[in-house]
């Protein structure tokens, strides 16, 4: 196989990258070791469109966040992306200290151009959010902040450079950067090699192994975990901004912020962590997010009973703190793009310019002739939710899957599924359906539509349902049909398991 560029990791930088390229006149290939994009970072993480205030504009990082803030909006607008813009931020304090700390975060805010902010007295602060603990004495405001729905914006750029041509591989993972006479030549991967004149390096939490495949590199990505709330939604009015505690020295503060489907996402903390696999919550680090941080702010959010679920993201720091991208020092053709964090999520598209320029920049002779049948919309999809009554019943008419709602916690219908399932880059287990319709993110969690996905998933992919899985590799749901059960337990030992 043979291609102009291949972009190593599915993440939004590395979607975002695909979308930009996806414009020009050449050959893609994007490819991802797990079962589908937005696996990584991007599915784990605050979902806050972050307007700067509180970035070092000196750094790469404050930058490209600075510059991209107002791309964000426009790309949601056109590939129909949920966003919440503008909410509006406002840090909390309750001691003199954080009262000083906010000072500080005024006048970066004001130099980074940020406008509209101000520190709020005790009542300020309180006519804005009346369920704050009525203790917060302070308060900073800024107007900019927005929220996104991350795993659709994820989708929807990977989505939009497939309609454009890209080819994006799942299930392929990079085994080895291939070279010859110091330039790349393409990647050896565990379905093959694949030809290529240069290799961009979006991996995530991998990116520093990607980029040491090829030479000795002066970084390494330090997985940073964050754990996280999701509260029902029967708590969305009990706040109107994006909320922060008093930052930190690792973290701008944790959040308490409504999320664009009408859930409260509160989290998280930044515990340094070795394993780039890990995970698992913690009873100890959720009592003490909920003890310092949720309670203190909202006393009425419960630790327990509306908490829907309880998840870990991991951030990519590099040991630098900043972002990492550049081409590799000592061979042609290769482009790291590395220590994402917090606020890659912002900072995306700008990040995509900027490696359209350095992949411009190393005179391969590749064709930025732009596209004649470039698509810069999104492909829709019907949510039954947000249509009307006149909407619905004409979609039903063209269509009666969409009559049928099988997930009742969020009003999702048979055809939506359906509809997940046939898109162009296709949901082929539970957690994938998930990220695209809500399917199984509502206050049952999927215990009721659980079942009825699976069944759709076994029907819609012509597999047994045995081979259906909750997020790829072998994690499959079902043992085994109940009249092949052996009937002394551990008889069978090729019995596919839940993971």
């Amino acid at each position: 196989m043979k291609t102009d560029i291949i972009i190593i990791g599915g993440g939004v930088i590395g979607a975002s990258i695909a979308y930009q390229l996806a414009k020009y006149n050449l050959d893609i290939i994007l490819v991802e070791k797990e079962s589908d994009v937005c696996m990584g970072t991007s599915k784990a993480n605050s979902a806050m469109l972050h307007s700067g205030f509180n970035i070092d504009g000196s750094t790469l990082k404050g930058r490209l966040v600075l510059a991209a803030n107002q791309m964000v909006i426009e790309l949601c607008r056109n590939l129909g992306v949920g966003f919440i813009k503008p909410l509006g931020s406002i840090t909390v304090g309750f001691e003199e200290c954080d009262l000083q700390k906010m000072k500080k975060t005024l006048a970066n805010g004001i130099k980074n151009g940020i406008r509209g902010m101000k520190l709020l007295n005790q009542q300020e602060l309180h006519e804005l959010e009346p369920h704050i603990n009525p203790d917060a004495k302070y308060g900073l405001y800024e107007p900019g902040t927005g929220i996104i729905n991350p795993f659709e914006y994820t989708i929807a750029l990977a989505e939009n450079a497939v309609i454009n041509g890209v080819k994006v591989m799942l299930k392929t993972e990079v085994l080895e950067i291939m070279t010859d006479d110091k330039m790349v030549t393409g990647v050896r991967t565990s379905k093959g090699n694949i030809a290529a004149q240069v290799i961009i390096n979006a991996a995530g939490l991998d990116a520093d192994r990607i980029a040491g495949m090829v030479e000795e590199i002066d970084f390494e990505i330090k997985p940073r975990k964050g754990q996280y709330f999701l509260y029902d939604k029967k708590w969305r009015d009990i706040l109107t901004h994006a909320i922060y505690s008093a930052p930190t020295k690792v973290s701008k503060g944790m959040i308490v912020v409504p999320t664009v489907d009408g859930n409260i996402l509160a989290g998280s903390n930044a515990e340094a962590i070795e394993s780039k696999t890990d995970l698992n919550t913690t009873a100890q680090a959720l009592d003490q997010i909920y003890t310092s941080t949720i309670q203190h702010l909202f006393p009425e959010l419960p630790r327990r009973g509306d908490v829907i679920t309880t998840f870990t993201g991991l951030r990519a720091a590099s040991t630098n703190e900043d972002f990492i991208i550049e081409p590799a020092k000592t061979i042609k053709g290769m482009i790291n793009v590395a220590g994402i964090q917090s606020p890659g999520l912002t900072a995306a598209p700008a990040i995509a310019i900027m490696v359209e320029r350095l992949v411009r920049d190393l005179n391969m002779n590749l064709d930025f002739s732009p596209k004649k049948n470039y698509q810069s919309r999104g492909l829709a999809a019907a949510r039954c939710e947000n249509l009307s009554a006149e909407q619905r019943n004409l979609l039903i008419k063209k269509n009666p899957d969409y009559g049928e709602i099988i997930c009742r916690c969020e009003s999702i219908s048979i055809g939506e599924i359906k509809n997940a399932i046939n898109r162009p880059i296709p949901a082929t287990n539970m957690d994938a359906i998930k990220r695209r319709v809500r399917a199984g993110m509502g206050r049952c969690q999927g215990g009721f539509c659980g079942p009825k996905v699976l069944g759709i998933l076994s029907s819609e992919l012509n597999i047994s349902p045995l081979e259906i899985t909750q997020k790829g590799n072998d994690s499959y749901l079902l043992v085994s049909k109940n009249k092949e059960l052996p009937l002394d337990e551990g008889d069978r030992h090729d019995e596919k398991i839940k993971i």
